[in-house]
């Protein structure tokens, strides 16, 4: 079976989706206003007002068509309910719709107001978030559940103590002058990463085959071998070209909306579906359908590589990255979805190396044809590789669970439920290498073969090395996966042992070290952060680290994807510096606005030091594998907070 599907375009979309980025509703021609009147403790009625929209009808509030609701109002918290309907006001008439099968239905023309009442239990808010769906629609037109967020000011309501910028905080100027400066992404690391991505797509069914007979075409096909050689170059160039450019949309994305990054990483919906596009990409690679991008496409991307100018090779090269997507579409989504949360940059670092390594080939093969002789043939050892692909893909799907369920604590994919899920993946890749699980597209395993052995050892290996991971011992730990796992604290027995119960409020470590007369070590995390995962298993265990932390500081880790909403009168909308309005629903909406207003940055881990006062006592800390590097910051630490109580 073909399973044609855009799988390159679902990606965006689905962080566009996510981040409210990429895609956006259609432009309403509708346009609300919003007031409110207090009429007793914790009642208000709300007033929507919305203009005229010539040509438009809206759709009266309080229908229900079809198990759709025409209008609903939602508030982030749960002390806040609507009581009653909506009376509207303006020109309503029913009429016989053509969407909904000739039934009637309420539709006003012209200028309209909507008016419903709500009760507020416990503190009411000084500002009041919710969001209001509405219908509209025209002849056969309609444009269901369209979202109008909205923030009121409630007469009588608590003001929000959450506490944002703190002023006293200069991270430009702290009393040492030691940390990052800027984030120290490992972009080397990313590149070839990249780079090792492509060459594992290079020894696919869907390119392999192409290097010898694409090259063959250049250099036999020019009448001088200079030119064809040059052709050929050109089309590794192309190749890299078209794999850089792909990424291009997470630029203007960034720059529209700064902590994209970290919402791609961390957003839930996001996720599932990454588990959901990586499960059928695993089951592709079992041969149980093909997965290719619209034949239109292809069939129009290989019309124009006839030509025979550079525009001819590039549509050659484009044709190449359509034809073959089925095989490469899985790698580059894996590694792209992997460094997402570094940021633009590092995304188009790693497409670059994995274009590089796709697109050196050609060129290499061209210099020097007579090397063509000495590759490997095709045959059943590409179909071995793609299998072997399809089970590590199993493996990244269940690491994307793991992300919305760490988020969203359902409790579905604890560490220990992970690593026994890895380990089976682990079995069935070694009995498929030893032939005795096998799919439709699969040859027979006539003999073991020096390149199959080694990797029935190191699978072997591997898998032996994962058991431990299921029990609650120290040697659950697992340090050379460090960061894949969900946190050790979040675990199937009651009382884990290797979990540290944490500080995760900032006001409360503040208070703590006041009283303590310690410096505050800030931990920005992610329940989804492969790096902070890796500092706590890996860096944080050192005893020279660990003594520092636990005798010289107070540690608050504050988690910027906690998806726990706030109660209702901490909830408001807050002013950054460059005077952009940030709605604050979610601790984790706290502590990411936290993080860029104070340390002016996204991602993380990023650590950061304060006194009790609330000053910068050296420059913050970002990733930082080296122990005894990140133990020398901790020291100068505490030599500025020396420093500053002396003062």
């Amino acid at each position: 079976m073909l399973l044609k599907t855009r799988f390159a375009i679902l990606l965006l979309f689905a962080i566009g989706f996510a981040t409210e980025s990429f895609c956006q509703d259609v432009v309403s021609p509708y346009h609300w206003e919003v007031k409110a009147q207090k009429k007793g403790e914790g009642i208000y009625e709300l007033n929507f007002s919305a203009n005229d929209a010539k040509g438009w009808q809206l759709y009266a509030p309080d229908q229900t068509l079809d198990d759709v609701k025409m209008t609903e109002l939602s508030f982030s918290d749960s002390s806040i309910r609507q009581t009653g309907n909506f009376t509207e006001t303006g020109t309503v008439k029913e009429i016989k719709s053509k969407i909904f099968e000739g039934k009637d239905v309420k539709v006003i023309e012209g200028n309209t107001q909507w008016t419903t009442v709500i009760q507020i239990s416990g503190e009411v808010p000084a500002k009041l978030q919710g969001e209001m769906t509405y219908t509209y629609g025209r002849d056969d037109e309609f444009y269901p559940s369209t979202p109008f967020p909205f923030v009121v000011e409630l007469e009588g309501g608590v003001v929000s103590t959450t506490r944002i910028l703190i002023p006293t905080i200069d991270i430009e100027h702290p009393v040492n002058d030691c940390g990052d400066t800027l984030k120290k992404d490992s972009n080397l690391l990313v590149f070839l990463l990249g780079l090792l991505g492509g060459f594992i797509a290079l020894l696919t069914p869907c390119v392999f085959p192409m290097i010898p007979l694409t090259v063959s075409f250049f250099t036999k096909r020019a009448e001088q071998k200079k030119k064809g050689v040059q052709g050929a170059m050109l089309y590794g160039f192309f190749i890299f070209l078209i794999y850089v450019l792909l990424t291009v949309p997470f630029h203007i994305a960034g720059k529209t909306n700064p902590d994209i990054f970290n919402n791609i990483s961390t957003n839930v919906w996001l996720n599932l579906s990454f588990f959901v596009i990586f499960v059928v990409f695993a089951f592709s690679f079992f041969g149980f359908y093909e997965i290719g991008l619209p034949a239109g496409l292809a069939n129009k991307m290989g019309t124009r590589s006839g030509l025979s100018n550079v525009g001819g090779i590039f549509f050659m090269a484009l044709t190449l990255s359509v034809v073959s997507f089925s095989c490469t579409g899985p790698i580059l989504g894996t590694l792209l979805a992997g460094v997402a949360e570094k940021g633009a940059w590092p995304l188009t670092i790693g497409a670059a190396g994995f274009g590089l390594a796709l697109g050196l080939p050609f060129a290499i093969f061209a210099l020097f044809p007579k090397w063509l002789h000495s590759i490997p043939k095709s045959g059943g050892w590409l179909t071995d590789v793609k299998v072997v692909l399809g089970f590590i893909e199993l493996a990244l799907a269940v690491k994307f669970l793991a992300n919305a369920d760490n988020v969203k604590h359902f409790g579905i994919l604890k560490r220990e439920v992970f690593v026994g899920l890895w380990v089976i993946i682990g079995i069935l890749i070694v009995l498929y290498l030893f032939g005795l699980i096998r799919f439709s597209h699969s040859s027979p395993v006539k003999k073991f073969s020096k390149t199959r052995i080694v990797f029935i050892i190191l699978f072997t290996a591997a898998t032996l090395y994962l058991i431990p991971g299921v029990t609650n011992t120290s040697w659950a730990k697992l340090k050379l996966i460090s960061g894949f796992p969900p946190p050790t604290c979040y675990s199937i027995y009651q009382n884990p042992v290797n979990c540290d119960n944490q500080i995760m409020d900032y006001e409360e470590a503040i208070q703590l070290a006041k009283k303590e007369n310690k410096p505050v070590l800030i931990d920005f995390s992610g329940w989804a952060c492969v790096n902070c995962r890796r500092m706590e298993e890996k860096v944080w265990t050192k005893s020279y680290v660990e003594k520092l932390m636990r005798n010289d500081f107070i540690l608050v880790s504050l988690y910027v994807d906690e998806r726990t909403k706030l109660p209702a009168s901490q909830q408001t909308v807050y002013q950054t510096k460059n005077g952009v309005e940030k709605s604050i629903v979610t601790v984790g909406d706290k502590w990411t606005a936290f993080q860029i207003e104070n340390f002016d940055a996204t991602s993380q881990p990023q650590y950061a030091i304060v006194s009790p006062d609330e000053k910068a006592l050296v420059k913050t800390k970002f990733y930082t594998p080296d122990a005894q590097e990140f133990a020398d910051w901790l020291k100068c630490g505490l030599e500025a907070f020396k420093k500053n109580s002396s003062k």
